[in-house]
């Protein structure tokens, strides 16, 4: 199915009810990982919808992760990573001795995943689980392995729940994919 929105033309890769369901499935593998103290990090702003989504599956299992975030670039508004990650607004919460569950959007590169692990680790976490709306399958630029993800996406440039082309499209409620 495509979608014609103006102006361009976005090809529906995953519906919201598919999302949800993926996201059911991811919490039930989360669950017995995030036993004691965890904090779940969402990357902004693309990781929002995912995060709040995620979270509101993990509490319909009764686990309850502390909630924070970061705000970390690197597209700055191109479809092409710079390939540097700068810190726009750190988290707020303590996380020293806690476990970190990461939550970014699209595992591709790799690079903003492991600069935000590696900021955690920094600031005392016990340990980083990383987790990832969508998986793409292209080189990374990192050794990065990530722990957990939704579901595989094609390597088109996605939009939609979050993800964006040069801020538009964030609020589209599924994901989908622009050539």
């Amino acid at each position: 199915m495509t979608i014609k929105t103006a102006p361009r033309k976005i090809d529906i890769i995953m519906s919201e009810e598919q999302i949800q369901s993926k996201l059911n499935d991811l919490a039930t593998k989360l669950k017995p990982r995030l036993e004691g103290e965890w904090t779940a990090i969402a990357i902004l702003l693309g990781a929002m919808p995912f995060a709040v989504d995620l979270m509101k599956a993990l509490a319909r299992l009764d686990t309850h992760p502390v909630m924070d975030a970061i705000w970390l670039e690197s597209y700055h508004d191109s479809r092409e990573s710079s390939g540097r990650v700068g810190i726009k607004a750190d988290i707020s919460r303590e996380i020293k001795g806690r476990g970190v569950l990461l939550l970014d959007d699209v595992f591709d590169t790799g690079r903003t995943l492991d600069f935000a692990k590696k900021h955690m680790l920094a600031k005392g976490a016990r340990e980083v689980v990383s987790c990832a709306m969508a998986v793409k399958p292209v080189e990374r630029a990192s050794s990065m392995q990530l722990d957990y993800y939704a579901f595989e996406a094609p390597s088109r440039f996605l939009v939609g729940y979050g993800m964006d082309d040069a801020g538009l499209y964030r609020g589209v409620p599924f994901i989908g994919a622009l050539d």
